[in-house]
């Protein structure tokens, strides 16, 4: 489920408490989470309702004047889903990414980059890559992995939860954990 920023502000704010989506099927579920770069939104309520059912008070909650307003920001097809949720903490990721590894959480993340690269090594090359170009757009990045960007960004994601890497305006760049962790690879690989 995709937020704007400017929402998740104003959930964070305490202002907005509901958003609204028409999906085959919903992406989130009742007691889950959403992480984002500006912080953790917990799940409270995900109901399937008719669009006559939307409320004023549903309106207000979600930051919206109008049903018409209301229906430009939905998707044209799908069941229309009301969805509560608030704030939940900052995002545990920004923390991580400070903290340096030590000798046994080093072993760790090695093995554990093993397992993620399985039959395909790329988690090395990814940090490598990331190291090389910051900043530089994914597409390009991507391109030089030979392989389509969508998912190079899911595997950076995975390097990402892990606080290995940093996302910014255009690209990324490895953070502080990253490089501790990859100096580690190449001393040891």
């Amino acid at each position: 489920m995709l937020i704007r920023p400017e929402t998740i502000a104003a959930i964070k704010a305490g202002a907005v408490d509901t958003q609204f989506r028409r999906w085959t099927r919903p992406t989130v579920k009742t007691g889950g989470t959403l992480t984002s770069e500006l912080g953790v939104l917990a799940i409270d309520a995900v109901e399937a309702i008719e669009l006559a059912d939307v409320s004023a008070d549903d309106l207000r909650r979600a930051g919206i004047g109008t049903v018409a307003e209301l229906e430009s920001y939905l998707a044209p097809e799908g069941q229309l889903y009301r969805v509560r949720m608030h704030y939940a903490g900052e995002d545990p990721r920004l923390a991580l990414r400070e903290v340096l590894p030590d000798a046994a959480e080093l072993a760790a993340l090695a093995k554990k980059l093993a397992r993620m690269d399985g039959a395909e090594p790329w988690t090395l090359r990814t940090l490598s890559l990331i190291e090389e170009f910051p900043e530089k757009r994914a597409a390009s990045l991507a391109k030089r992995m030979g392989m389509e960007q969508l998912p190079f960004k899911v595997r950076v994601r995975k390097l990402k939860a892990l606080g290995l890497t940093e996302s910014l305006e255009i690209g990324y760049r490895l953070s502080p954990r990253g490089a501790v962790l990859l100096a580690h690879l190449r001393r040891s690989g």
